[in-house]
């Protein structure tokens, strides 16, 4: 593991992380599990849009609140952090097979998982030593 030259660098980058992951926590919250959990029709409606049979709405909201819960857990991030992934994977295609917009509706899942994955990896030092930004020339040679 790299030494910092400064040790707020670290501290900034908890704190980077856990704004970050404060922006999905607000984004999957208010707009993506709340509404399907709590049946507003909205949630039905955008699923039929999308292709989906009536009553999938309620099911994919307890799977996404599950990931969710497990990416805030320190201890289990990492695996709701993978579950989560899956999930948005799974939003893109759909939005691929109902021939979407490409950077509104396609790419949004691409920029949800960019925030959720930058905001783990800025606030787990672990994350940050398994995937490096960039290497220190001295470990290059």
């Amino acid at each position: 593991m790299s030494k910092w030259k400064n040790e707020m660098i670290p501290n900034s980058m908890t704190w980077a992380g856990r704004m970050l992951t404060g922006l999905f926590a607000l984004f999957m919250l208010g707009a993506s599990i709340s509404p399907k959990l709590l049946g507003m029709p909205v949630a039905e409606e955008t699923m039929a849009q999308l292709g989906w049979p009536a009553g999938y709405a309620l099911a994919i909201g307890v799977l996404e609140l599950v990931c969710f819960v497990l990416y805030l857990i320190p201890r289990t991030s990492l695996l709701g952090a993978m579950l989560m992934t899956g999930l948005l994977g799974g939003a893109i295609a759909t939005q691929i097979r109902a021939e979407s917009p490409l950077f509104s509706h396609i790419l949004f899942g691409l920029y949800l998982g960019v925030v959720m994955w930058g905001g783990l990896w800025l606030r787990d030092p672990r994350l940050r030593t398994l995937f490096p930004f960039a290497r220190e020339a001295a470990e290059k040679s």
